[in-house]
């Protein structure tokens, strides 16, 4: 039984898809040794994997440019972890999940305290920011990389890092089950799943062209099907409303909560809102067309100016060229994203072609657990704080 005074974990997650991360690596790290004392600001998943929640994050997330209000909100929950981790010796190691603007100002802390910091879920300062890689420099002693350009980015520029891979590619889906959840889904042909994004700020942004496109295709092709998969039952609700708020109609439209896996593997193609979820896409082999609306104004005087990459979807940035047709930023109507879709419909070499490459994108990850590397690395930093 470990005791108090043993070296312990600090995880910091304030986003859910970094609850889930942050969750797959604590539950290996429980795997291998149960009496280890982790503790969180973390979400339902992190408590779920074992870890002490300290306070719960993460149910209210943000996307972009926080207000004030979540400004001084995390200014009083700095403050919360700077006492803390003054009265908890024991945690040795601080692990930083995602959230780099959240991240940032608890890892000044932790350094300042003496701790080691690795960062699970690389900043993508290689995007947009590029400076910021001094600061990043300063504040951490490992970064976990998951896509796999990213360790040399960051090697290049004095900044340890190993790629683990995707928590995405881990499991491959249970077969059996998804074919069963596939089976609940409409008949009909062709079949188009939208991927509206997580967030409300992203749904309410982008649903609302997705549901256009899909009833320009829907008028050239009345059989058209379409599901729209969406994250949870509050979610759901939000697209539901939004949907009949359309003047464009949801008719041939179903929407599904909880079945994004299953949805995919549905569709015949796929119109994504850019993010993780374009992996797991790919993963499944799905062509897509990858969208994100955007303000002009915005984009002109700030992002163009940020903007480091040649790309800003996932699947194209692995690969390093555009296989994956992407409207990112967006600042047009539907028109465009119903072309791209429409030609995925019904140019079957078009969608095998786009199969390929997602094929080999997909490959990169082959061989890699990112939880068990995620662990190997976080072990070494903590038998280093012992001896």
């Amino acid at each position: 039984m470990a005791s108090r005074s043993d070296p312990a974990i600090l995880f910091t997650a304030f986003e859910p898809s970094g609850d889930e991360h942050a969750a797959a690596v604590i539950a290996e790290l429980k795997e291998r040794r149960p009496d280890r004392v982790i503790y969180a600001w973390g979400g339902r998943e992190m408590e779920a994997a074992g870890a002490e929640i300290v306070e719960r994050t993460g149910e209210n997330a943000v996307m972009g440019m926080p207000g004030i209000g979540k400004i001084l909100e995390h200014r009083r929950i700095n403050n919360r972890i700077a006492y803390w981790i003054k009265t908890h010796p024991e945690a040795v190691l601080h692990v930083p999940v995602d959230s780099p603007a959240a991240n940032f100002p608890i890892c000044r802390l932790a350094k300042r305290a003496g701790r080691r910091v690795v960062h699970l879920v690389a900043p993508q300062v290689w995007a947009w920011g590029t400076w910021r890689i001094n600061k990043l420099r300063r504040l951490t002693d490992h970064v976990l990389c998951l896509l796999p350009f990213e360790e040399a980015w960051f090697r290049e520029r004095e900044v340890p890092a190993t790629f683990i891979g995707h928590p995405l590619f881990d499991e491959p889906p249970d077969q059996a089950v998804l074919d069963s959840a596939v089976g609940e889904l409409p008949e009909g042909s062709p079949r188009l799943t939208l991927l509206p994004g997580s967030r409300p700020g992203e749904m309410d942004k982008n649903f609302p062209l997705l549901v256009e496109a899909f009833a320009q295709l829907r008028r050239e092709r009345p059989s058209l099907v379409g599901v729209v998969a969406a994250r949870d039952e509050d979610a759901s609700a939000r697209l539901r409303a939004l949907a009949d708020a359309s003047p464009h109609g949801c008719d041939g439209l179903e929407i599904v909560s909880g079945k994004t896996e299953a949805a995919i593997r549905w569709g015949d193609a796929a119109i994504v809102v850019s993010g993780t979820v374009t992996l797991q896409v790919a993963r499944q082999g799905t062509p897509m067309v990858i969208v994100y609306k955007s303000n002009p104004l915005l984009y002109t005087l700030l992002a163009q100016w940020l903007l480091a990459t040649e790309f800003f979807t996932l699947p194209n940035l692995i690969a390093g060229r555009e296989i994956v047709p992407e409207l990112v930023p967006h600042f047009g109507g539907a028109a465009p994203i119903a072309a791209q879709a429409g030609e995925l419909l019904d140019d079957p070499a078009v969608a095998a072609a786009q199969r390929d490459a997602l094929g080999k994108v997909v490959g990169v990850f082959t061989g890699k657990r990112a939880a068990v590397a995620a662990a190997d690395v976080i072990e070494r930093f903590v038998d280093d704080a012992r001896s």
